[in-house]
């Protein structure tokens, strides 16, 4: 939780002389905790290290009681001030990683909420502003933890950070008779209409929004892109190793039935609506434990244990990214896409496979993941010399993050549209190297929360000046993409395709993963079908 500070605000970068002179004056009681108006009312928020901090803003109703299941309300306005100095209750969350436990501690249904960091808290400064959608596997998920602290980017960027809260798991994504799908996109959408509609008494420029995310918050943009609810509502978009799963109708259905079953209900909003909000992802985990015996009739989601993900539905998301972008539909958002080069050496730690992979388990992985007719074949004879883990890894990282996420860029720049493509290369210091440059790696180093939460595991308890150092030319260049679109290489072209490598020695470059790219430049990446029905 975050509390109030105490003293005067520190003077922003583009403070006059003259305010930054004053600044050290006793400021008046007005002054010693910043307030700005928004659409619901007064908001008072905190000092922290000369940004004003604001957190725990509902964007929407509650979507509990007959709201369940529903699309986001717009929030009732509020004639008291609103103290906004704490994050707001997370939604529902699965139990990766404790995440149920952390929702479970801060009770409350207020779950749709935004935070907002600026250094100059005042209408007209018109500074970029940039919203976060982080990733979480479409099933949990919260804005409020460290490694999402929108402080430091925000500071050293000379933006307005903005982060949120939307639904995720089956209260967010699952295929539910009676309601909406893509709940959890249409949260993301109300997130941004807040932003466009209030963003200005922050001090942020509503025609100059940049929406970033990584993993599911990578695909969400994605999503967000071919989405005509969403148009309009960002100019820019940062892609960080896109989850690239998208459901058929008929495959999200299947899935929710299943878990539905799990409590001995229909997935209905009449059925599902009595079970306690923070009861229902445990249904979800029940299901993911067991996916493998359901395999031939959900293929690759449950080889991967992904009970949710966005559904190709033809109205919320009338079609896939791919297919929006190659026509056009993304062409005047500019793009900033990447991934790291060892996406799934997490994974493969956290499952006990690290340098434990069969050559029964890496064939079972090319037969399931690589792109048809041959995939299995091509992988083997692009890469000659790779071992099982490594063709395991390889298979797993193409097809969940790193294709996905270059196809954005290749299917944009083929429209007439403009991108930028980087590969995280610097592999995290953690686990004595072992992780390499691995899924996550990218988060702590953008926002610059090196030494808290999460992030601690990959970069270290004590980061080395080589972090710190590659920390700020991301930050430098996600910043300075947001405000002029640009963030200091070429764009991407189908030709040379350079890309920018982040690095122990940051260098411009022809796209490193050529070989993956061969095996997948054909593949639709369609909606992931029901198998058997």
């Amino acid at each position: 939780m975050t509390t109030a500070a105490s003293g005067p605000p520190e003077p922003s970068r583009s403070s006059s002389a003259s305010a930054s002179a004053s600044a050290s004056a006793p400021p008046p009681a007005s002054a010693s905790r910043p307030e700005v108006r928004a659409a619901g009312g007064v908001l008072r928020g905190s000092w922290e290290a000369g940004m004003a901090v604001f957190l725990g803003i509902p964007f929407a109703e509650p979507p509990v009681g007959a709201l369940r299941f529903a699309a986001p309300r717009p929030v009732r306005g509020r004639s008291e001030v609103r103290e906004a100095v704490a994050y707001g209750p997370p939604p529902p969350q699965a139990g990766m990683f404790g995440m149920d436990a952390l929702s479970q501690d801060a009770p409350g249904d207020d779950w749709l909420t935004v935070n907002v960091w600026s250094p100059e808290p005042t209408a007209g400064a018109g500074l970029p502003v940039m919203v976060w959608i982080q990733g979480g596997a479409f099933v949990f998920g919260m804005s409020g933890l460290p490694e999402y602290d929108g402080g430091r980017l925000a500071r050293d960027g000379d933006v307005v950070v903005v982060t949120f809260n939307y639904r995720v798991g089956i209260e967010g994504f699952g295929q539910i008779e009676g309601a909406p799908p893509n709940r959890g996109l249409l949260d993301q959408v109300a997130a941004l209409e807040w932003v466009r509609d209030n963003i200005r008494a922050f001090g942020g420029d509503p025609e100059r929004v940049t929406v970033f995310g990584q993993s599911a918050g990578g695909g969400s943009i994605a999503a967000l892109l071919a989405m005509d609810r969403a148009a309009g509502l960002f100019h820019r978009a940062v892609v960080q190793s896109a989850q690239g799963t998208f459901f058929s109708p008929g495959l999200a259905a299947d899935i929710a039935t299943a878990c539905a079953a799990e409590l001995g209900l229909r997935p209905t909003v009449t059925d599902l609506s009595g079970v306690p909000p923070h009861e229902l992802p445990a249904a979800s985990d029940a299901l993911g434990a067991t996916m493998d015996r359901w395999a031939e009739r959900w293929g690759q989601p449950a080889y991967r244990t992904i009970p949710v993900s966005p559904v190709v539905d033809g109205d919320i998301l009338p079609v896939t990214p791919w297919q929006a972008l190659a026509v056009g539909a993304g062409r005047d958002v500019e793009l900033l896409v990447g991934h790291t080069r060892d996406e799934h050496r997490l994974f493969a730690a956290i499952s006990g496979l690290l340098g434990a992979v069969s050559e029964d388990q890496a064939a079972a992985a090319l037969r399931l993941l690589a792109p048809s007719p041959d995939g299995a074949r091509r992988y083997r004879e692009a890469f000659p010399e790779a071992g099982p883990e490594t063709l395991y890894e390889l298979v797993h990282s193409d097809w969940l993050f790193r294709m996905p996420t270059l196809h954005l860029a290749e299917a944009q720049t083929v429209a007439g549209g403009r991108a930028h493509v980087y590969e995280l290369t610097w592999p995290a210091p953690g686990m004595g190297g072992a992780l390499g440059a691995c899924h996550g790696l990218d988060v702590p180093l953008v926002f610059g929360n090196l030494d808290r939460g999460q992030p601690a595991m990959l970069i270290g308890e004590a980061p080395s000046p080589e972090a710190e150092a590659l920390s700020e030319r991301m930050r430098a260049a996600w910043t300075s993409f947001a405000a002029h679109g640009d963030p200091g290489w070429p764009p991407y072209d189908t030709e040379r395709r350079l890309v920018q490598l982040f690095g122990t020695e940051s260098a411009v470059t022809a796209y490193p993963e050529e070989s993956s790219r061969l095996i997948w430049q054909d593949h639709p990446f369609p909606a992931l079908p029901l198998i058997n029905r």
